[in-house]
């Protein structure tokens, strides 16, 4: 069982990545978002440049460097801050939760144990059913979900 320290971290992080789960069909535009806010309130290169001290020049490359993932957080958050917008910053999850997340790894793992454990007893012509096999996966996969050792993401 997790200790509750743990857990409480869990749930906490878990609370605050929930919202952002709903933005996860959400597509960012193909020219970034910066090129799509100036686009669409019909701000011009010189006029946002301005606003950024910058060259209009400067936030060709700006917008340049925003769509090839290149751009930095604070240099978004200065564009939001002169657009007057806010950044919002998170990480969608690939999972349903960051539990989901933490059993899956723990279930490689355990597989990964319990089949070696197999093949080390079949060459001691010991031979469990398919059924015992996944009992004992479920078994290290709780077992390793509970204990969160330090070596889960090696």
């Amino acid at each position: 069982m997790k200790s509750s320290k743990v857990q409480f971290f869990l749930d906490e992080t878990q609370g605050k990545l929930n919202p952002f789960s709903v933005l996860k069909s959400e597509i960012k535009p193909d020219n970034g978002w910066v090129n799509a806010i100036r686009v669409s309130i019909k701000m011009s290169l010189r006029q946002l440049g301005e606003r950024l001290h910058i060259t209009p020049q400067g936030v060709r490359d700006l917008e340049k460097r925003e769509k090839e993932g290149a751009i930095t957080i604070n240099t978004l958050k200065e564009v939001g801050r002169v657009l007057d917008m806010d950044l919002v910053y998170g990480f969608i999850s690939r999972h349903n939760s960051l539990e989901d997340m933490i059993e899956e790894r723990a279930r490689e793992i355990a597989e990964e144990v319990v089949l070696k454990t197999r093949q080390t007893m079949q060459l001691d012509n010991s031979r469990k059913s398919e059924n015992d096999i996944k009992k004992s996966i479920q078994q290290k996969t709780y077992e390793i979900s509970s204990k969160m050792p330090s070596n889960l993401w090696d």
